[in-house]
């Protein structure tokens, strides 16, 4: 009778356990566009909604007045942005393209992740696109938060919303958002070279990444502008993705451009960072987890001989050196970028990075001359490398990278002229921390 009772209430903690899960879950989201929409689902949208918390989805970001609707469909010749209320999670998103005139559509999520790249519809033609996102807040285990900084609270990627912006010339019918309650994650740890960068004309490689990926893996970037390993793991983004890690995720880790600032006792490539990285290695293992080294991008700096100067002293060698002796994946970005920008020349290269004369942007009365951070086409480019390296290596996520995606030759780069995917319309001059 004892063991007939234990029985009965490990039962009802297990359907008590499901119960709870199943009432936390996120409900689907569908809204439909059009002044003659007639969907037995979802909620019907046939005029320019403002975003709300109380409402709880809309258009965003001041574009309601951008939209123009016809019977089944929504367009606009300028950005505009839909936000819905979710908590954190990760989703996958289904938009329904195209209506009575053509298009060309390229979808941002949350602080410019490049999710759908310049999709077209002919007059009266339907394209269904899908992808996943995460959404994510800076709280975690009841008590403990990331320290965002100034930034990232006035960005996308930290609040309580899913904002997707549609660039080019947009024609939506539909968005459908619904939970995912278990996924391989792929997070990132890193710097302003990693980072999802909210404004134009910066960006970041781990941004133009899940554009490669199928939607049956999701990418948690936690990277931020200014970063180092100590300051990543002080400001508790470490903790929060071991909080969340699951065996089989994987931690892709790059660092070096402010690990290198750090002066004193201790510190150097053979000190504090060589220590940090394994530290990160052998938790994230603790975890289930598969960590992968990157080394840092290069700082474009030429020699007269038209060779790349480095500068990242002993760094990139102490990150080689930690892979081979803890039997870690390595993705040599250093050696790729080296490649790239010496493919590219002196001159070709600064088409790369933020490199631009004054008056290009509104509000930008000098001239931006960065040799550290790139532009979209630039940080694409270095994704390139990174979704090539993962193939080089054989990683098993090598499967969930889309198959139309075609191997990448550093030495042979893309041509600044070939990237034609539209800039958004939101716009911060001042560089990102770090360099």
């Amino acid at each position: 009778m004892k063991y007939l009772k234990n029985f009965f209430a490990f039962f009802l903690c297990i359907t008590m356990f499901f119960n709870a899960t199943a009432q936390k879950k996120e409900p689907t989201k569908e809204f439909n566009f059009g002044e003659n929409t007639n969907k037995k689902s979802g909620i019907a949208i046939d005029k320019a909604v403002v975003y709300t918390d109380a409402v709880g989805y809309g258009f965003d970001l001041e574009s309601d007045k951008e939209i123009t609707f016809d019977k089944k469909s929504i367009s606009a010749k300028s950005p505009f942005y839909f936000s819905a209320k979710l908590p954190e999670g990760n989703y996958i998103v289904e938009v329904v393209l195209g209506g009575n005139s053509s298009g060309v559509t390229t979808v941002n999520a949350e602080s410019r992740r490049l999710m759908v790249r310049e999709i077209k519809t002919a007059e009266k033609e339907t394209k269904t696109e899908r992808f996943i996102v995460n959404v994510r807040t800076a709280k975690f285990d009841k008590n403990n938060s990331i320290r965002l900084k100034p930034a990232e609270l006035s960005g996308l990627n930290w609040d309580d919303k899913l904002t997707l912006g549609f660039l080019g010339t947009p024609i939506i019918q539909s968005i459908k958002i619904t939970a995912v309650s278990k996924i391989k994650t792929l997070y990132i740890a890193g710097d302003s070279t990693v980072t999802d960068q909210d404004k134009e004309p910066w960006g970041s490689w781990g941004q133009f990444f899940p554009n490669y990926l199928t939607d049956d893996v999701v990418v948690a970037n936690y990277a931020c502008s200014g970063l180092a390993l100590s300051s990543f793991k002080s400001g508790n983004r470490l903790e929060k993705i071991l909080y969340l890690m699951q065996p089989g995720d994987y931690l892709f880790i790059e660092f070096g451009h402010n690990d290198e600032k750090a002066k004193g006792e201790g510190k150097g490539a053979w000190g504090e960072y060589t220590t940090l990285l394994k530290e990160y290695v052998t938790r994230a293992r603790s975890k289930g987890g598969i960590p992968v080294l990157i080394t840092p991008t290069q700082r474009r700096h030429f020699n007269t001989d038209g060779t790349l100067n480095p500068t990242h002293g002993e760094f990139p060698d102490a990150m080689r050196k930690v892979a081979q002796e803890l039997q870690v994946p390595l993705i040599d970005v250093t050696n790729m970028t080296t490649s790239m920008y010496e493919s590219w020349g002196e001159s070709l290269s600064k088409k790369a990075f933020v490199q631009y004369p004054a008056n290009t942007f509104p509000g930008q009365t000098k001239t931006l001359a960065d040799n550290t951070h790139f532009n979209s086409f630039g940080a694409n480019e270095v994704a390139r490398c990174v979704v090539q390296g993962i193939r080089d290596l054989k990683l098993d996520i090598a499967k969930n990278i889309k198959t139309t995606v075609p191997n990448y030759d550093p030495k042979k780069p893309s041509q600044p002229s070939d990237w034609t995917v539209p800039m958004s319309n939101r716009f911060e001059i001042t560089k990102p921390d770090g360099n």
